[in-house]
């Protein structure tokens, strides 16, 4: 249950990274089609390898915020669907499997995710160059720079109010390996169950066999061994066997009638 949560948590936090990523791609891809700065004409005869320049570094820039961005997309998605399969439908113990691959891979795509981030608001500082005039651009490149050096100032603040030491974590190796480990029970059929009512009366097995003690475990001692041979069986399941036929018999003899109760007694 606890890594089923683990595996929730990782799962629920990609997905929002990937969300976020797709509404940025949307908008990169949105900054590159539809952005339509003025001919470099506009500057001047001298100064037209400043636009030609500024428009280079624009475009490379957007460009590399949409391929981030899609990346993460893809890559949250490829996670999503997989790991998902592979948690459910896996072999025993694919649920940790799964949650530990999720909780790898989360670095790759929060860093990836965080370039396409910071190419995004880096556009924004070289844009304004083509398109405002020097007293705007300044003014709105200021803006935007203190806006990335503000959302970065906010990652490190949460980052460090939330750090933890990986070696602290929660390990299961004390619930699988330790002196209380959790053991499953295993499925007992109903021709064995009818085996072992039989032998709680008459102290034997359905095939003659003596009823053999249960075996000594290192287990909770709440749980039962039942052992996994056929001829076997344990000693706590025909008291209670016997305990189920002491109350049926009450039962029936209290659901009887009056006048048999009567009769019985004149007897």
């Amino acid at each position: 249950a606890l890594k089923e949560k683990e595996f929730n948590l990782h799962h629920s936090n990609l997905m929002t990274v990937g969300t976020q990523a797709a509404v940025l791609a949307g908008l990169d891809i949105t900054m590159f089609i539809e952005f339509n700065p003025p001919d470099n004409d506009v500057w001047g005869a001298g100064l037209t390898m400043i636009p030609r320049f500024l428009k280079f570094l624009y475009y490379i820039t957007i460009t590399s915020a949409f391929c981030a961005n899609m990346i993460v997309v893809s890559q949250t998605t490829t996670l999503s669907v997989l790991g998902a399969g592979l948690a459910l439908r896996g072999p025993d113990g694919s649920m940790m499997t799964a949650t530990d691959g999720l909780y790898e891979e989360r670095t790759s795509v929060f860093s990836t995710f965080g370039v396409g981030l910071a190419c995004t608001v880096g556009s924004v500082v070289i844009c304004v160059w083509l398109i405002l005039h020097w007293e705007a651009a300044l003014c709105c490149m200021l803006l935007t720079i203190f806006t990335g050096r503000t959302i970065w100032m906010n990652y490190r603040r949460v980052q460090k109010r939330f750090v933890f030491d990986e070696s602290e974590t929660v390990d299961f190796s004390d619930i699988m390996d330790g002196p209380a480990a959790i053991q499953a029970i295993p499925f007992i059929s109903r021709r064995r169950k009818n085996g072992l009512l039989s032998a709680s009366k008459g102290g034997h097995a359905a095939n003659g066999r003596k009823v053999s003690a249960a075996k000594k475990t290192n287990s909770m001692p709440l749980e039962i061994d039942v052992g996994t041979d056929d001829d076997t069986s344990s000693s706590d399941w025909v008291q209670q066997s016997q305990r189920l036929l002491k109350d049926q018999e009450v039962k029936k003899r209290r659901q009887k009638s009056p006048k048999e109760q009567i009769q019985i007694q004149t007897i």
